[in-house]
């Protein structure tokens, strides 16, 4: 019974988003989403509505040149539609209207997600609504202090689109057609969209945790952050372990590169190569443009993009919690244990097992994508890679590759960022028509040599 609810609520939820899609491409495929003199196939509409509600940032056509205000407001829509979760922004309506939300629709809210329990939600939602439109307008500001005195008014609409897309992880922008690079060196730039990327990737479990300790600091002090659950304690601990270690990693193999930042001074070559960890934890935003990166960078870039951000975030990827998990269980059972623990706590055998499927499925799919890219173009295998992580864990950093996909190419990243988007689990799960009995007939063991 549970199973067959949860199969329904998932296969609900994606078709959300197809739908959402669908709708999308079409509105951007009228001409009144165009700017003058500019036609666009419907193709490259699909492509560009299916990245926004996907929060990838992968687009086929340069964003600030192509679309008119319009376009631009229907894309925005998209990234917030996609990055709060379709579900979330009904239930919001619905919420604001005062109508009541049933089980049905506590369910999906609970997929959508990734919930333990339905005690709440309502609650949940609004806090994530309410969360969501303060950061999102504390970006805004933040953005203006630079967009207003460069583009005049224009700016305020800057401002605006870049904070809901840094928020939601989309790495879409409407200023240049080389993203961020034409502020490489701009500590506003950086740290607003920085702020705005960990922030909303960290999870929103992680927020109302964090929150409720806060509260306490006054009068227990630093010992207030011990009362932190566990889930929090491992999402911010893998999280500034990645951002660190990515950062220093890029600061050393970029160091001496021409290309990139070899003539900063030591703050600025700081900077550029944090942001660089932080936007590849699934943003798609650069300040350097990536087909110039080392290719120790990049290979370090690819690592943290399918890494991704944390669980109940707007980010996508494995997941932090899902990496720590499957290296924790590869540890215990080089050391002979039965027991997967985590700062000396028990993982459940379930967690452990979802984890592996997690990441089996996601590296499949950028496989299966990957193969079919090498079969339909003849770019270099790099750049290639580059594209099929950066769709699948939602990511929409390219190595300038993008622009050149041909039809079938199109596809197969269009494919690739939807199925990356819903989850790999969510697929499986909405896919699997078997029914569950508790009194099945097992099949017999039989033991096999591993490694």
């Amino acid at each position: 019974m549970k199973k067959h609810k949860h199969f329904s609520t998932t296969r609900l939820i994606m078709l959300f988003f197809l739908l959402a899609i669908l709708v999308g491409s079409v509105l951007l495929a009228l001409p009144i989403s165009w700017q003058k003199g500019v036609s666009v196939s419907y193709l490259d509409a699909l492509f560009t509505a299916t990245t926004a509600v996907c929060v990838t940032g992968l687009v086929t056509v340069t964003t600030y040149s192509t679309w008119s205000i319009f376009g631009q407001i229907v894309i925005l829509i998209l990234i917030q539609i996609g990055g709060l979760g379709i579900v979330t922004v009904m239930s919001g309506i619905m919420i604001g209207f005062h109508k009541r939300i049933g089980l049905g629709q506590r369910m999906l809210i609970q997929d959508a997600f990734n919930l333990n329990t339905l005690s709440g939600i309502i609650t949940f939602t609004k806090k994530v609504l309410i969360g969501t439109f303060i950061v999102e307008g504390t970006g805004a500001l933040l953005y203006m202090t630079v967009f207003i005195p460069e583009f005049g008014p224009k700016g305020i609409w800057i401002s605006l689109f870049n904070s809901i897309s840094a928020f939601c992880n989309a790495g879409i922008d409407i200023i240049a057609d080389n993203s961020l690079c034409n502020y490489t060196l701009n500590p506003m730039i950086n740290f607003t969209t920085s702020m705005l990327i960990i922030v909303s990737g960290i999870g929103y479990i992680v927020w109302w945790d964090f929150l409720g300790v806060i509260k306490e600091f006054p009068k227990k002090k630093f010992r207030c952050f011990k009362e932190l659950t566990f889930h929090s304690k491992l999402a911010i601990l893998v999280t500034l372990i990645l951002i660190v270690l990515g950062g220093i990693l890029f600061f050393i193999f970029e160091f001496n590169n021409p290309l990139t930042i070899k003539e900063y001074n030591v703050f600025q070559k700081l900077m550029a190569s944090f942001f660089q960890s932080i936007t590849t934890r699934t943003a798609g935003f650069a300040t350097i443009p990536q087909e110039n990166l080392t290719n120790a960078s990049s290979y370090v870039s690819l690592i943290l993009m399918f890494i991704g951000g944390s669980p109940t975030g707007t980010a996508g990827g494995i997941k932090t919690v899902t990496a720590a998990v499957l290296i924790a269980s590869a540890i215990a059972t080089i050391k002979n244990r039965e027991e997967t623990s985590l700062l000396h706590r028990s993982i459940p055998k379930q967690s452990v097992n979802k984890s592996v499927a997690v990441i089996a499925v996601s590296f499949a799919i950028m496989s299966v994508s990957t193969i079919l890219l090498c079969a339909a173009t003849k770019a270099n295998i790099l750049d290639i890679l580059y594209e099929t992580v950066s769709a699948t864990a939602t990511v929409g950093l390219t190595r300038n590759f993008t622009s050149t996909l041909n039809f079938f190419g199109k596809l197969v990243i269009i494919g690739t960022m939807y199925l990356g988007r819903v989850g790999p689990i969510s697929l499986f799960i909405a896919l699997n028509t078997q029914k569950y009995s508790p009194n099945a007939i097992k099949n017999p063991t039989e033991q096999i040599s591993v490694g």
